[in-house]
């Protein structure tokens, strides 16, 4: 069957498949009393629509189920059922948000907390218009406007009598935003005269910062950022710069780019030296597409080879180091999932250095192979499970809730106080073992006195906690350790926006490519800089780049530019 076959096979697949109906919830005690009057056969218009409405309902969730293994997470999530998981959401009550809401529920790439917490007060909202003030546009250009007729000590134009003084600190400010497009282009005339006898020509000389080259380093570091850091497809901004008179083709935009990736390479290596010596180690990865990888797959298919064991998987993969207040963010896309990634990026650990502690979920696949962690799994993943069978089991997943709650209020606690990994370590030992404790406790009573069934969802959330119990509460045992993976959750977000918008990568080198861009986009926003300038930067001194790339990292390149 050959592609296009396949493509109208899916097409009418669609087109056959039951649409997903309005959703219109009924009441139990709504049809008992239509199905009462249709006895008596007195059945209004409305109640014919209310029963039609239960029936298109009932027929889609019957086809979901055939189609799929549904789980009630889902068909919860495709009526608008279960829009997150914050416990306020989850358990449907009123009043302000309760310290189990910023146990780890956010999706990967939630705004949360690098420890998935948040003060266990939600602040009030400050009252006004909420428009941003002129000190939040730091990237704005500052005109200073003197008065036309004033300066300080003239007499008073109103009075006569007394004299004006300059307000410094309370000057009439006027902010001014205005459009342009991300890319704008100069034609600049250089005038020329020749010699009438000897043919000698002069020409003007170019205006500083104006050479031969036809798109200079903004013009790349802005492409990059546009396509790599907010997801922006290069067939979109050729589109958009089309229409603003500057063309710029697709496949202008990524050789553009891929030539600046070579810039930015030695500092993307000298980024995974340093990474490799970190505390802590975040790791996780989520599918990726790369075309020249999937046409491989169909000849590994093809050949049997796919049957025998050669891996058809394609995984982007996120990985956040944490060396003290730094964060290095890395992404590797191709074969390899996380844990060999991550094994590849430990074998540049110093030897004398002793294990890092390692952030991820419980698949085995994100633990490295031979080189060994203190493996620390997401609390985040373990409360997950009881939000999904929540409706069931609503007494016992709301004593979990609460307790992680609590933990979770006190890693809020512990952050706001600025605590050490050590004082960390100990406050959690004093106010969070108990309560996990307790809970491991009284998870094991249900299940060794049959209050649950074990082959029930709550059961397998209930043996999830118990046999992942060491990763889980490693935060108890080890200084720095972190409660929850939303760290690189939130990293990964860079990546799965720009699977969103792009779809895929064509080539392994196009993946590379997007590779280095957005570990270093990401790492500098990590790191409170300015990922523009700070690509400009690079670009801009790529000699002195390639000789000390230590020198040009996120958090010291300022340092670099002044020296030069």
């Amino acid at each position: 069957m050959s592609r296009r076959d396949r493509q109208e096979r899916k097409k009418q697949r669609r087109r056959e498949r039951i649409p997903k109906p309005e959703v219109k919830h009924v009441s139990a005690e709504e049809l008992k009393a239509i199905i009462a009057r249709a006895r008596e056969g007195r059945l209004s218009d409305e109640d014919c629509a209310r029963l039609e409405a239960a029936i298109d309902t009932l027929e889609f969730v019957v086809g979901e189920l055939d189609n799929k293994n549904v789980k009630l997470a889902r068909l919860r999530s495709l009526f608008g059922l279960a829009p997150s998981e914050k416990t306020r959401t989850v358990i449907g009550e009123a009043g302000k948000p309760t310290q189990s809401e910023t146990a780890g529920s956010q999706e990967p790439g939630a705004t949360a907390s690098e420890s998935g917490s948040e003060p266990t007060i939600a602040a009030e909202a400050v009252p006004g218009h909420g428009r941003n003030g002129v000190d939040d546009y730091p990237g704005a250009e500052k005109v200073v406007v003197p008065h036309e007729s004033l300066e300080s000590g003239d007499s008073c134009p109103e009075c006569k009598q007394g004299k004006v003084y300059e307000q410094k600190f309370r000057p009439r400010v006027l902010l001014r935003v205005t459009g342009q497009a991300p890319l704008k282009a100069t034609v600049v005339e250089l005038q020329a005269f020749r010699c009438g006898l000897c043919g000698k020509v002069f020409t003007a000389r170019a205006p500083d910062g104006v050479g031969d080259e036809k798109y200079d380093e903004t013009a790349a570091a802005m492409i990059g950022l546009l396509h790599y850091g907010s997801g922006l497809p290069f067939n979109r901004l050729e589109r958009l710069e089309w229409n603003m008179g500057i063309p710029l083709p697709a496949s202008t935009q990524f050789e553009i780019a891929r030539d600046a990736a070579e810039t930015f390479e030695p500092v993307h290596e000298e980024l995974i030296r340093r990474a490799a010596q970190a505390e802590v180690l975040h790791n996780d990865d989520t599918s990726a597409r790369i075309l020249s990888l999937v046409e491989e797959n169909q000849k590994l298919k093809a050949s049997g080879e796919a049957e025998a064991g050669a891996r058809t998987g394609i995984f982007a993969t996120g990985i956040v180091a944490v060396l003290g207040a730094l964060r290095i963010a890395l992404f590797f896309t191709g074969r390899n999932h996380a844990g060999e990634n991550a094994e590849k990026l430990l074998r540049h650990r110093a030897a004398e250095l002793g294990p890092p502690i390692q952030m991820c979920d419980a698949l085995d696949r994100n633990v490295p192979a031979t080189i060994k962690t203190l493996l620390a799994n997401c609390l985040g993943h373990g409360r997950r499970k009881f939000v999904e069978c929540y409706e069931s089991f609503r007494a016992e997943c709301k004593h979990v809730f609460e307790t992680l709650g609590e933990v979770f209020g006190h890693e809020a606690d512990a952050k706001a106080q600025g605590l050490s990994p050590e004082q960390r370590l100990r406050h959690h030992q004093e106010h969070s073992k108990p309560l996990m404790d307790g809970l491991l406790s009284w998870m094991e009573k249900q299940l060794d006195d049959h209050l649950v069934e074990p082959n029930s969802t709550l059961g397998d959330a209930l043996r999830y906690m118990i046999n992942h119990w060491e990763p889980l509460t490693l935060f108890l045992r080890e200084a720095g350790a972190p409660l929850d993976n939303n760290l690189c959750e939130r990293a990964l977000k860079k990546f799965i926006l720009l699977r969103k918008n792009s779809y895929f990568y064509k080539t392994e080198n196009g993946a590379r490519v997007g590779d280095i861009f957005m570990s270093l986009i990401h790492t500098a926003e990590l790191n409170q800089v300015n990922p523009f300038d700070y690509l400009v930067a690079l670009l801009r001194h790529a000699d002195e780049v390639e000789a000390n790339p230590a020198a040009w990292l996120p958090w010291n390149y300022t340092s670099a530019t002044s020296g030069v």
